[in-house]
């Protein structure tokens, strides 16, 4: 469990490093996730000799049972935000309008932008001759 956890949290280090260090416009936990992503298709690679390397708890399923957990137990992230917010409502009151309107076009952008990217990779595959029932 403690190297599951460790290897977990030392990706999203590493992530934050580079992100800093680099000076990258990407927030250090989404590198850490494809770092973590590239650990662990190297690690389930045919023939790896990664595999014989690691500890039990990183290729045994233990990984993924701790990865779990801590996605059943991430609303309790979200209590310190909201902490936050709630003791700064002062700026809240006076910029509320400014992030209500910011959220509902960014949410709006969201939304559209995959409509798009769908239908431009359903266009793509049915061009190809990729027609499925799905």
């Amino acid at each position: 469990m403690i190297a599951s956890l460790a290897l977990i949290l030392l990706a999203q280090l590493c992530g934050e490093a580079i992100a800093r260090g680099f000076g990258l416009p990407v927030p250090g936990p989404v590198i850490g996730m494809g770092l973590m992503f590239a650990f662990l298709l190297a690690r389930d690679a045919k023939s790896s000799p990664l595999r014989r390397l690691l500890p039990a708890p990183l290729v045994d399923g233990n990984l993924e049972t701790i990865a779990k957990g801590l996605l059943a137990n991430l609303s309790l992230l979200f209590v310190p935000a909201g902490v936050g917010v709630v003791g700064r409502l002062d700026l809240l009151k006076t910029q509320g309008a400014k992030l209500a309107v910011i959220l509902l076009v960014s949410t709006a952008v969201s939304l559209l932008t995959t409509v798009f990217v769908f239908r431009a990779v359903s266009a793509l595959v049915d061009r190809r001759g990729g027609k499925e029932d799905v």
